[in-house]
């Protein structure tokens, strides 16, 4: 007989693989190999989050107690599928334009990204999710109570609160691990979703195995089978309409509104074209598993003993026919139903408690908001992993409170309940533009309270004196007001009281509090952008005025998205507006799109407020309002004409400013050019002749002095060489004429050979170099010589330049597909921004006075990197000079820009 011990090591050895499976999954997509990942199947199998151990366990139960009413949990999300062209494709769709990150980021952004209404819809929803993850830690300790029942004789008992700690801490530390090793939330966790896609395909596969036993090995077969069902009580067709109607609507408002439902479906979807598939394989998915749910009933009742609890049926009727391999898969299924629900379920909560109330918050005390000292990336990162605790923590407390006991059995339908609320507010936010921000907070505060009242209360009353006063006699004593029959209406179900009244009041408050309100100009524009998504998908929001500074945003971008992502960022930005370096100008467009990268980070409400603080203030532009206005579309198409006709000139203004500026700069240059050759040359040609003629004219010259002068001459000579062979090497770079010898090396030994040439011989502080060397393991097939030329000529420059007084050199490899960038940072005070556009030119030097030079070194590195198919360029705002070499790891040849 299988051992407690046993049923442990299972366990471990399963969520091991799970571990396994989700490492593999994540480092296949760092690596650019997980295209299979993003495919419709795993999007389809990661729906299944849907079904729980609730699913798993109770709708055996609920066959057994209320017949063919379990198949209204199924019916529900199917129908939504089937219907997905008309409302989850727009939800994809605006969660992917606007960059949503949970449901309580999409209601707060549609009624104007409003971080207090965001709230109100995490509070509810950690409030009506917490207790379903203590029935799925309940459903995991009654699996392991089942095993340790059969031990009685061998003494084998079952802590169930220990049980429920341990799992509750491995289920945290899972998510913790892969669900918060990338900030920005709409990057995909692919580990959590490959994990989750595994687990649907365990649950199914157990759950059909033990039909197939009960059907073929128990009750002899189909015909059988269906001769069972229909001589026991469930064949008896027994339908009360008004219940299966609102369970159907039910679970249809559940499969939209939970928040790991939300995860799942909205912020994970890579693609609308999944919905396709998903919409008839997904209601295949919950037939297969509703498939066996009945004649599993038929046969426990049949079969065990009475008073067995039917919500286990799947796991006694195996045991108790001693098939402990077949009991122990079908454990294995219930504890992935309930694993990955609470795995995506924290995930979803902590993003919205982190994103709606710990960032506001810390924004708050700290004062200094977007441009403060400290990583904000960071920040976010722990409240999300401490959220995760918490969520799994109040699951957990709300366990040992309840002590476990069968009023979880209902708790599923009082969860559905709860998150339903969110139904009237956001279907009217997508398809009603009306819909006012003052009108989903009424509608959320009427359905909590009386969801609170009529179905919460009621469930826990028997255990609280006052509680269990109030529904039998009334709020204030009036029974008119008592939960189970309010305004009077009395003899319904519940559950169809509860829904009747919370659901419709909210719709009607919702609605009349919209009408009677008005909104404010951005809550126009995000209605305009949600409800119309499919044609003003792509401008979400309006920002006026140029106060930003571009070098603020980059800071403030930095601290959340992280260096490299942000200086990507800002570098594509740039290169779109024709602005020549790093940082573009910080117009509208920019600002729209920096607000939404931000959002997949701290949610779109902190995002709006940190790019506000810099900005200045935000305000409708002429697009927008005409798009608010809905004017006709020949006027938009009009209005669109005049400002893109008005962007293009003030580009091209800006672009002739810069160039006018860049000839101004070289025409002060070639003026000296002549002088400052000539000055080159003639410095070392005096020094030349004036000691070769003291040479030449003095007989009386001691030995030591002939060595002086010998060597002053020598040394004239070689540095006038020096410069001769720059001018050559220069002239022949530019002509193209130069022959490159391509060899194969390792970055690293390059870096190496580089850093030893450039600093040995410097007189002086020699400045420290940091490195991560286990970056540099990239093989370059390249002209090695060159490039090593351009690697020594920046160490050496910011060994010359560098005005710490502890110089310092940061070398840093990142790999962007088949390219290769190695960025050298040092910390001093960078390059001015009017030098910063000339740096490249031919005799242009910076800080002279600390060291000399004929200018001519970044010339050639610059036309080196274009012969080599890369590029050299400055990275502005990175506090000291820094500058990047990119070029690809096998050689392409480039045209260099002129």
């Amino acid at each position: 007989m299988a051992t407690l011990n046993i049923l442990v090591a299972v366990c471990l050895i399963y969520v091991t693989f799970l571990f396994v499976v989700a490492f593999g999954a994540e480092r296949a997509a760092r690596r650019g190999r997980g295209g299979w990942m993003r495919s419709s199947a795993v999007y389809t199998l990661s729906l299944s989050i849907y079904c729980t151990a609730w699913t798993f366990y109770g709708a055996v139960g609920n066959a057994a107690r209320s017949g063919l009413e379990y198949l209204t949990i199924y019916i529900g999300p199917s129908l939504v599928m089937l219907g997905w062209w008309w409302v989850l494709r727009k939800l994809v769709r605006i969660g992917r334009s606007q960059r949503i990150t949970s449901i309580a980021d999409l209601i707060s952004s549609r009624y104007g990204k409003s971080n207090l209404l965001a709230v109100g819809v995490t509070v509810l929803a950690v409030i009506g999710t917490t207790p379903y993850i203590a029935l799925q830690l309940q459903s995991v300790t009654l699996s392991f109570q089942v095993f340790a029942d059969t031990q009685a004789v061998a003494g084998q008992t079952v802590d169930r609160d220990s049980t429920a700690l341990l799992v509750a801490a491995g289920l945290t530390l899972f998510t913790i691990v892969f669900g918060t090793r990338n900030l920005d939330v709409n990057e995909r966790h692919h580990g959590v979703v490959i994990a989750i896609a595994v687990e649907a395909i365990v649950k199914l596969f157990a759950l059909l195995a033990v039909g197939a036993f009960v059907v073929w090995g128990l009750a002899g077969g189909v015909a059988e089978t269906l001769q069972k069902i229909d001589s026991s009580e469930i064949g008896q067709w027994e339908m009360r309409g008004d219940r299966w109607a609102t369970l159907i609507f039910l679970s249809g408002a559940a499969f939209l509104c939970l928040p790991r439902m939300f995860q799942v479906m909205v912020v994970e979807n890579d693609s609308e074209s999944h919905l396709r598939t998903a919409s008839w394989a997904f209601p295949a998915y919950l037939m297969v598993m509703s498939l066996f749910v009945l004649p599993i009933a038929v046969m426990g009742l049949d079969l065990l003993p009475e008073g067995s609890n039917p919500d286990l049926f799947v796991l006694t009727l195996p045991l108790a026919k001693g098939n402990e391999g077949l009991a122990m898969l079908s454990f294995l299924g219930g504890f992935s139903s309930a694993t990955s629900m609470v795995i995506v379920a924290a995930l979803a909560l902590s993003t919205m408690v982190s994103n709606h109330i710990v960032m506001p918050i810390w924004l708050s005390l700290t004062g200094g908001g977007a441009q403060i000292s400290g990583d904000v990336r960071t920040v976010v990162i722990m409240s999300r992993r401490f959220s995760i605790a918490g969520v799994v923590l109040l699951g957990y407390l709300y366990f040992r409170v309840s002590g476990g006991g069968s009023a979880l059995s209902s708790i599923g339908l009082i969860s559905f309940a709860g998150v339903a609320q969110f139904l009237p507010v956001m279907i009217g936010g997508i398809f009603w533009r009306g819909a006012t921000r003052t009108g989903a907070f009424a509608g959320l505060s009427v359905g909590f309270v009386i969801w609170a009242f009529s179905l919460l209360l009621p469930s826990i009353g028997s255990e609280v004196v006052l509680f269990q006063t109030i529904i039998e006699n009334g709020l204030f004593g009036l029974s008119w007001l008592r939960p189970e029959a309010l305004f009077g209406i009395e003899g319904l179900d519940p559950l169809v009281h509860a829904i009747l009244w919370s659901i419709s009041l909210n719709a009607l408050t919702f609605y009349v509090a919209s009408l009677v309100g008005f909104p404010s100009p951005l809550e126009r524009l995000q209605g305009a952008q949600f409800v119309n998504v499919y044609e003003h998908s792509a401008t979400p929001q309006g920002w006026s005025g140029t106060a930003a500074q571009s070098e603020d945003l980059m800071i403030m971008a930095q601290r959340i998205l992280g260096a490299r992502e942000a200086q990507t960022l800002f570098e594509r930005e740039a290169k779109r507006q024709g602005v020549t370096g790093y940082l573009p100008e910080p117009s509208p467009d920019f600002l729209r799109k920096l607000e939404r990268e931000l959002s997949g980070s701290v949610g779109g409400a902190t995002s709006h407020a940190m790019v506000g603080q810099i900005v200045g203030g935000a305000s409708v532009s002429v697009e927008d309002l005409m798009a608010v206005a809905d004017e006709t579309a020949q006027m938009m198409e009009y209005s669109n004409q005049l400002e893109a006709k008005s962007e293009e000139l003030a580009r091209t203004a800006r672009q002739l400013r810069q160039a006018n500026e860049k000839l101004t700069q070289i025409s002060v240059q070639k003026d000296a050019f002549l002088g400052q050759v000539s000055h080159e040359l003639r410095t070392p040609m005096t020094s030349i002749r004036a000691f070769s003629e003291i040479l030449r004219d003095s007989e009386r010259l001691s030995e030591e002095e002939k060595v002086k002068y010998s060597s002053i001459i020598h040394d004239e000579a070689i540095r006038l060489t020096r410069l001769l062979d720059d001018l050559l090497d220069l002239s022949v770079l530019e002509n193209g004429q130069v022959n490159l010898n391509l060899q194969q090396g390792e970055l690293r030994m390059l870096l190496d050979h580089a850093i030893a040439s450039a600093l040995t011989g410097n007189s002086g502080e020699t400045i420290k170099v940091y490195r991560r060397r286990h970056e540099e393991t990239a093989v370059l097939n390249t002209d090695l010589d060159r490039l090593s030329q351009v690697f020594i000529n920046l160490i050496s420059n910011a060994q010359k330049y560098c005005d710490s007084p502890s110089p310092e050199l940061s070398i840093s490899v990142t790999h962007t597909g088949r390219m290769l960038q190695v960025d050298f940072v040092d910390n001093g005070k960078g390059i001015s921004k009017n030098d910063q556009a000339v740096i490249f030119e031919k005799f242009a030097r910076v800080g002279e006075m600390k060291a000399g030079g004929a200018g001519l070194g970044l010339a050639i590195c610059r036309e080196i990197m274009g012969r080599l198919g890369g590029s050299v360029t400055y990275l502005p705002g990175q506090g000291g000079a820094a500058f990047r070499v990119e070029l690809p790891l096998t050689f392409q040849p480039n045209r260099v820009n002129s």
